[in-house]
């Protein structure tokens, strides 16, 4: 059965990647369409995708082994059933039912996090590891956790949500989770703008940033992190704050689970060794001396590729069909 194709799938916000994949993990086709942001038609959007491309590439349904998707949100590994993604108006939606009626395949769903995590593992930069921690920074913070070669999923599909963990106790800002103080408030993209704008208004020194802020009327993240290489006082101590957090949560998730691999991912990830570094250094700080001896931090390789490579993992290990 080696030679039917993994179909990987990942659900995002305003895009839905797809891929056809091999059982080694090769990438054998990809593409993406967007997003039914009601949530309606998103099942009958993928079987048509599907059909398409099997259609242009000249093959048959037949040579599909099965569906591994990620979808925002906790889900129900046995069931598919995603509890909550609140983006799509969705609530306990029976994803792999619908999923399955529509393209007549079988699948697997799991949090798209999860399965960026399973990719990295696979293919990317966890390298095979069976320990590994991936935390992703996007417009929110994402995170999952490989333990023994295994997604932890918890009791109730909650496992892996690093971005909540709490790292202002008294007066965080609002996170959308309904909680104060997340790293998904520090970490993220949005977290980090807001901090650096922030640190702008508390003060008058001299800043790049401040010039790009009143020029534009907004900064990025990358900005940030820019500036911060080219010695910029104000975004230095902005990426000192955010990796120090960052750090000391690693740092605390790695004393539980004693990691080989940490893996750093999403659009923020592309700040490269300077995030990488400084992150290492508070980690080193906050670990266990021997969980740090152990653990590696490294930014992930497969960038938008990993949750359907992931994906497609789970059809060849989950799916009696492979």
């Amino acid at each position: 059965m080696t030679d039917k194709w993994l179909v990987g799938i990942d659900l995002g916000g305003t895009t839905i990647k797809m891929a056809f994949i091999s059982h080694y993990g090769e990438m054998l086709e990809k593409w993406e369409i967007p997003t039914d942001k009601s949530g309606k038609t998103i099942t009958t959007d993928i079987a048509k995708a599907i059909d398409a491309k099997l259609a242009e590439l000249g093959q048959t349904k037949s040579k599909l082994a099965g569906i591994g998707m990620g979808a925002p949100g906790p889900v129900n590994l046995e069931t598919g059933l995603v509890y909550e993604t609140v983006n799509l108006g969705w609530k306990n939606y029976p994803l792999k039912h619908h999923l399955e009626i529509e393209t007549g395949l079988q699948a697997v769903i799991d949090n798209d996090a999860n399965i960026a995590a399973i990719g990295e593992m696979w293919k990317g930069a966890g390298d095979g590891a069976k320990d590994v921690i991936c935390v992703t920074l996007g417009t929110g913070v994402g995170g999952g956790i490989i333990s023994n070669g295994i997604v932890v999923h918890g009791v109730n599909g909650a496992g892996g949500e690093i971005g909540h963990i709490t790292s202002v106790v008294e007066g965080g800002a609002p996170c959308n989770c309904g909680k104060e103080g997340c790293l998904e408030t520090i970490a993220s993209a949005t977290g980090i703008v807001r901090l650096a704008v922030e640190k702008l208004n508390e003060s008058d020194s001299p800043s790049t940033l401040r010039k790009l802020y009143e020029e534009n009327g907004t900064i990025s993240s990358r900005d940030v992190f820019e500036a911060s290489e080219q010695g910029d006082l104000v975004a230095s101590e902005v990426v000192e704050y955010i990796t120090k957090q960052l750090g000391l949560a690693l740092a605390n998730l790695s004393n539980g689970l004693n990691p080989e691999k940490i893996v750093i991912g999403g659009g923020v990830s592309k700040a490269g060794e300077h995030l990488r570094k400084s992150t290492e250094k508070y980690f080193k700080r906050f670990a266990f001396p021997r969980v740090a001896e152990g653990a590696s931090i490294s930014i992930a390789t497969l960038g938008n590729d990993a949750g359907v490579i992931g994906g497609a993992w789970l059809v060849k290990t989950k799916l009696s069909t492979v």
